[in-house]
């Protein structure tokens, strides 16, 4: 009887695809080793217990006839125990029979266990084991003419009175069947033997030599290994002993060049190429290909596997058809899932675990298990900050990190401003976030829930060292973003993205003294002084004399709690939509943006207001309707206000990414203004509109910046300084509109693998010789009539085409000529 049914939690993730008995020990299962055990020693009938995963027992094993013997199974629906399990199949055991684990390593003499039982006449004989610590076991207790007194299961080393475990391994007379009440969790040795004992009937202890190895760690899993290469076990291993202790599979091949000390096996078909240096105690499975260049030392590798040039692997174990791409590193303790990808150059830092079907991207340093995370980036940092699923790329474990390597980046006592939007998980995570920074010896201002601008204007009016905000992701009401600003409430750069990475992947916090623990503020009037300030950049008498009509969508955002305060004063009426704080409301109406603005041009229309505006949730972008009911795209946004700035001031400085349409820079020249370009990153356009000599800023996606109030997006600042405009020169929105120039843009985008992103930007490069060519972010190449940039994604396996003409198709045709460029660059 071979107990199966096991899932093997410890042993995870290699156990999360397969049944614990079906993990290979040098590229056979387990449960294989264990019938090849019992048929050595004459036992060929067989009964298997199954239960997690069963189809793979059963179509790997069938009827047994492979393996010389008669194999049946018994499925476990609901777990019974060791000595359930067995009661479920007594319609088999109706002799004397042997049970055995099938997640075990031995080579203890069976037959002797069995013939010293029958000489006993007990009704149950256990193999019982000598090993040096027996904490982490059973315990059995015996005298002298080798009969079993007592059990002391998992004992302390107070009660251990003897170093005799128990292995697990029995010989069952089928009385024992009287002492285990069927349909119930019953064990062996806390309920059925006990019960024997007490019923006076006679248990015998039979001490076994040879090896056994109860693998339930990851660590007994990479010792076991160790044990049978040394010969310390005897188990059949396949393939030929080519060399001392260097086993070779069937159509394996190693490359004369490459290095393969023992003792070592190479797996069925695989292959080991020039340069490559296997190392002792290193197991490569079936079809494994250790390319040129890589070390693997006291590693087990499954079947399947790819192992790319120069890859380190030491200690560590890779599940079944695992990719590791050139010059990553696997340390030691780390496990790798079935199917999982580890990008070119990554790091998985020792005790690592990657669960099945994970990415780890390529740079990534990884130093936290990736179990339920969707994958291991290559950088903490994207675009708008650290994001990911809530509660599982996002948890509260990794945000307390994060914030404590942020505060380690700073100063002991320094001050951070934090705030949330409405949703539960950014309630939570900040409380998660504040703790963190607490823990590091910083104090935090919390401002609770606000906007973004809100919470960045705190951060300057306070004289704080920086603010951190968690928020939902825009379109993605199930994912969250962290967000961490500057003392000037800009973006943090990228010198400082990278120490708080470097603080978090060491794990280099400042763990404060209970003396030094942060505290946290509630600052009472942030709300006013943000207020105040606004208003003091425009003329509030000529606001209210304008007597403007404004409908407003506040996208069921923060910008509701905020906004009312603001425009109190300018005397506007204003028809409010979606008029409060809701996460749910807000995620519904992620879906329905279209309806939304068709919804507020019918509004602008029926009311007839002079200006439409639906700002986002977090109170950073603005979409403009104007007072015809037309909604604005951003270029035409951009445009649009870029013509009100030059017209009310003069030799005004403006920043806008590179990839704007060259009508804006017409617009600024005819106005005597200049055009600063600036990468398309919002950090580098925050940063270049703090200068001080910048008048206003913009950037392609409805995100507009007043410098004189405030160096980063804000939708409130927006409509407030868009209606002082039309006050100041007396136009509408859509006299503005329809005296802007054509523009025709055009966009595509190149699957382009990283470590193809340099070759594709040296093609770009070498390619635009001879034309005028501008290199603020990207290559952007001039043309007579139009202009095209490259620029490799810093997030995704991409390249980005933007491209203007002098009409939609002939934009459209520039651009898929780059496009066509780099697919021929990526080959």
């Amino acid at each position: 009887m071979i107990l199966a049914g096991g899932e093997g939690t410890r042993l995870r993730p290699l156990t999360s695809n397969q049944p614990k008995p079906m993990l290979p020990m040098a590229n056979r299962p387990m449960l294989e080793h264990i019938i090849r055990l019992l048929g050595d020693h004459g036992f060929d009938d067989i009964v298997v217990t199954v239960a997690f995963l069963a189809n793979q027992i059963r179509t790997y094993f069938g009827d047994g006839s492979e393996f010389g013997a008669r194999i049946r199974y018994a499925s476990e629906d609901v777990p019974l125990g060791t000595a359930g399990s067995v009661a479920n199949a007594k319609a088999e055991l109706a002799e004397t029979f042997l049970v055995i684990s099938g997640d075990v390593l031995t080579d203890v003499d069976l037959g002797g266990l069995v013939k010293a039982h029958r000489a006993s006449g007990a009704v149950a004989t256990i193999a019982l084991k000598r090993v040096e610590d027996p904490v982490e076991f059973g315990i059995v207790i015996t005298r002298p003419d080798g009969t079993v007194e007592r059990f002391l299961e998992k004992p302390t080393w107070g009660q251990v009175f003897s170093d005799t475990i128990n292995t697990g391994i029995y010989v069952l007379e089928p009385e024992i069947f009287d002492y285990i009440p069927e349909g119930q969790v019953v064990d062996f040795s806390g309920d059925v033997f006990p019960a024997v004992l007490a019923d006076g009937k006679t248990i015998h202890g039979h001490v076994v030599d040879g090896y056994w190895e109860d693998v339930g760690t990851l660590e007994a899993y990479l010792s076991s290994h160790q044990d049978i290469l040394d010969g310390r076990v005897h188990v059949e291993i396949e393939g030929f002993e080519v060399d001392h202790g260097v086993w070779l599979g069937e159509d394996a091949y190693v490359d004369p060049e490459a290095r393969v000390d023992g003792p070592a096996v190479i797996g069925p078909n695989s292959r080991v190429e020039a340069g490559a240096h296997v190392r002792e105690y290193s197991v490569l499975g079936t079809d494994v290909v250790v390319k040129r260049d890589a070390f693997v030392e006291r590693s087990v590798v499954h079947d399947h596997v790819y192992v790319g040039p120069s890859v380190r692997l030491r200690g560590a174990v890779l599940g079944r058809n695992a990719d590791i791409r050139s010059h990553a590193r696997v340390d030691e303790g780390v496990v790798v899932g079935d199917e999982s990808f580890i990008g070119e150059h990554a790091v998985v830092n020792p005790g690592v675990k990657v669960y099945p079907f994970k990415t780890v991207e390529s740079g990534a340093v990884v130093n936290a298990s990736i179990v339920w995370e969707s994958r291991g980036a290559r950088t903490l940092f994207g675009r708008r900050g650290v994001s990911g699923l809530a509660n599982v790329d996002i948890t509260p474990e990794t945000t307390v990190r994060l914030a404590m390597a942020y505060g380690t980046a700073l100063k002991k006592g320094s001050v951070v401003t934090t705030s949330r939007d409405t949703s539960r998980a950014a309630r939570a995570l900040k409380r998660a976030a504040i703790a963190g920074l607490n823990l590091a010896g910083v104090n935090v201002n919390d401002v609770e829930l606000a906007t973004v601008p809100l919470t960045r204007f705190q951060i300057r009016n306070s004289g704080g060292q920086g603010g951190l905000t968690v928020r939902l992701v825009p379109d993605d009401p199930n994912s969250v973003e962290i967000r961490i600003f500057d003392s000037d409430g800009r973006d943090i750069d990228e010198a400082m993205q990278r120490r708080i990475e470097r603080l978090q992947y060491r794990e280099d916090y400042r763990r404060a003294f209970a003396g030094d623990i942060g505290d946290i503020v509630f600052p009472p009037r942030a709300l006013e002084f943000y207020t105040a300030a606004l208003h003091g950049t425009v003329d509030i008498p000529r606001l209210r004399d304008s007597r403007f009509k404004v409908v407003l969508d506040y996208s069921y955002g923060a910008a509701s709690l905020a906004m009312p305060t603001v425009l109190a004063k300018i005397g506007a009426d204003v028809l409010s939509v979606n008029p409060f704080a809701s996460t749910a409301a807000a995620a519904a109406a992620v879906d329905d943006l279209q309806v939304r603005q068709a919804r507020i041009a019918d509004l602008v229309r029926a009311s007839r207001s002079d200006l439409g505006v639906i700002v986002d949730p977090d109170g950073e972008r603005a979409t403009l309707v104007d007072d015809e009911g037309r909604v604005l795209t951003p270029d035409d946004a951009l445009l649009a206000l870029l013509s009100l700035v030059v017209e009310v001031q003069s030799e005004a400085r403006i920043a806008l990414p590179v990839a704007v349409s060259r009508q804006a820079e017409a617009i600024a020249t005819a106005h005597g203004a200049e055009i600063v370009w600036t990468k398309l990153s919002a950090s580098h356009l925050m940063d270049v509109a703090s200068d001080g000599s910048i008048d206003f800023a913009a950037s392609q996606d409805g995100g507009f910046i007043w410098p004189d109030f405030l160096p980063a997006f804000d939708g409130a600042a927006t409509l407030v300084r868009t209606l002082d405009m039309l006050a100041e020169t007396g136009r509408t929105l859509s006299a503005v509109v329809d005296d802007l120039p054509r523009y025709h843009l055009a966009h595509e985008s190149v699957p382009t693998p990283w470590e193809r992103k340099g070759a594709v930007m040296r093609e770009m490069m070498e390619r635009a010789v001879g034309r005028e060519t501008v290199l603020v972010d990207g290559v952007k190449v001039l043309h007579d009539d139009g202009w095209a940039l490259v620029l490799p994604d810093p997030e995704e396996a991409l390249s980005h085409v933007w491209a203007e003409g002098p009409s939609d198709q002939a934009a459209r045709q520039l651009a898929q000529e780059y496009a066509r460029r780099i697919r021929q660059a990526v080959r």
